[in-house]
């Protein structure tokens, strides 16, 4: 299944995880809209620790252009 987001596609699996990706595309873009990496000491610090968990996290913060 391929959906989009921030006008790239990303790939998941299953249903759930679109549902997912959507959610975590909204998490991401209200941080870069608020300017808000909190609980993170920075944005850098913020991107480096989600990028390790690795998923759907990383194909949207990839459709966003952060890494």
């Amino acid at each position: 299944m391929e959906l989009k987001i921030n006008g790239r596609p990303i790939s998941v699996r299953f249903r759930s995880d679109a549902v997912v990706a959507q959610r975590v595309a909204a998490h991401i873009q209200r941080r870069i809209e608020e300017d808000d990496w909190l609980p993170f000491q920075s944005k850098e610090d913020a991107l480096q620790t989600w990028q390790k968990l690795g998923g759907i996290r990383v194909q949207v913060l990839m459709a966003y252009d952060l890494i």
